[in-house]
């Protein structure tokens, strides 16, 4: 039998700040409040555990989870999303399946001062907001969209930190290696290849792997070559690999630069999404290149971006982007995942929210199915106005 989790809405908790949200109006939050007790949504979730797997195929409805990001420190503006990958080692505090969300705003709704990284399992409790799971205390303020999970059993997160929420306090931020108990092991540092992580992409292959990461300080991407054992990460190599990225501050965002980054293994080349520049662009040679190049490739440039933000593979081998709203902003085509192959033709897009700026972090399972009842959940995606995440039950194919 398919253990399936119920779909419990809950509305968002009240937080009005100039700061709350990282790009576009920010939209005013609805009193929090939570209709459904303890015993219905017991009941739902038993109810849902006892379909078949038949029945399951043949429903007409999606299956997916919707919780809050807010956890008991009142943290806000969840920013980076990212599966806990097949094979990742047991006894931990997270496991296979699992999804991490990384907060950036801290509970007054200031840009760079939060601290948490929550998870959510997609087949147990959902969260009501102040109750989602902390897995991950950070001493470093600002997480980014700079968030991955390495299957040898290691998160990797990003900081763009501030003391008071505004660009002109802004500082250069780090890069964590966190083991799977929450507890950090390594902090990388460097003026230059880690000047101020944004998002970030994982090449991995078990024992080593690239880790690519944005630079929004200073528009650039970098490469770390790394090797994973079993009581922490090494850092071999650092190159960066590519420059020019447009990278300025802003009013409502705080700042704008190269931020999603996707990888593509079969061709060797990664994809990045420059908000600021409004266009995806590709490197190739990215696993091997010792030089720099300018931009890249332009791949996608259409109408539909509207400040594109992460940037992930979808499973049928289509590129899907986060509109953030920073730019050519459209009142009728809001907080927008946009849809498009490798070699730019727009394919389909869909709002997260009705309001401007709620789409940013999302994350896609490509290598089949987990080895439990959650291998179903496939789709991960952010919504910054409610502070909500869905993950969902995607096809693989068009």
């Amino acid at each position: 039998m398919k253990n399936l989790a119920a779909v419990l809405t809950v509305p968002p908790r009240t937080r009005v700040s100039a700061n709350t949200h990282r790009s576009g109006p920010n939209p005013q939050s609805r009193q929090a409040f939570v209709r459904h007790g303890a015993a219905l949504a017991a009941s739902l979730i038993l109810g849902m555990a006892l379909w078949s797997t038949s029945q399951a195929k043949g429903a007409f409805i999606p299956q997916l989870v919707n919780s809050s990001t807010i956890p008991d420190n009142g943290d806000t503006n969840p920013y980076g999303v990212a599966f806990v990958p097949s094979g990742f080692p047991a006894g931990g505090m997270i496991a296979s399946g699992d999804v991490l969300v990384s907060n950036f705003n801290n509970s007054a709704g200031l840009q760079g001062l939060g601290t948490t990284i929550v998870k959510l399992t997609p087949t147990g409790p959902i969260a009501a907001p102040d109750a989602a799971v902390t897995f991950f205390p950070s001493t470093l303020p600002g997480l980014s969209t700079a968030l991955g999970v390495l299957r040898g059993g290691f998160v990797l997160v990003g900081n763009v930190p501030t003391t008071d929420g505004t660009f002109g306090t802004i500082g250069q931020g780090a890069l964590q290696v966190i083991n799977r108990n929450g507890k950090v092991v390594q902090t990388w540092t460097d003026p230059t290849d880690l000047d101020g992580p944004w998002d970030l992409a994982i090449d991995d292959r078990g024992s080593e792997a690239h880790v690519y990461v944005s630079n929004v300080l200073n528009g650039t991407v970098a490469r770390l070559d790394v090797s994973v054992q079993s009581n922490g990460v090494t850092l071999q190599k650092k190159t960066i690999i590519a420059t020019g990225y447009t990278h300025v501050p802003n009013a409502a965002a705080l700042i704008l630069g190269p931020t999603g980054l996707a990888f593509d293994a079969e061709t060797d080349t990664l994809y990045v999404a420059s908000t600021a520049d409004n266009t995806i662009y590709s490197i190739s040679n990215a696993t091997e290149r010792d030089s720099a190049v300018d931009r890249g490739f332009v791949v996608f440039a259409g109408t539909q971006l509207r400040g594109p933000l992460a940037l992930r593979f979808a499973p049928n081998g289509d590129l899907l982007t986060a509109n953030g709203d920073a730019v050519n902003v459209d009142v009728l085509h809001p907080s927008e995942i946009v849809e498009f192959t490798k070699w730019g033709q727009f394919i389909q897009e869909y709002n997260v929210d009705a309001s401007l700026g709620g789409a940013f972090g999302i994350d896609t399972v490509l290598n089949g199915y987990f080895a439990f009842s959650s291998a179903s959940f496939n789709f991960a995606a952010i919504d910054d106005v409610t502070n909500n995440l869905t993950v969902y039950q995607l096809p693989a194919g068009r």
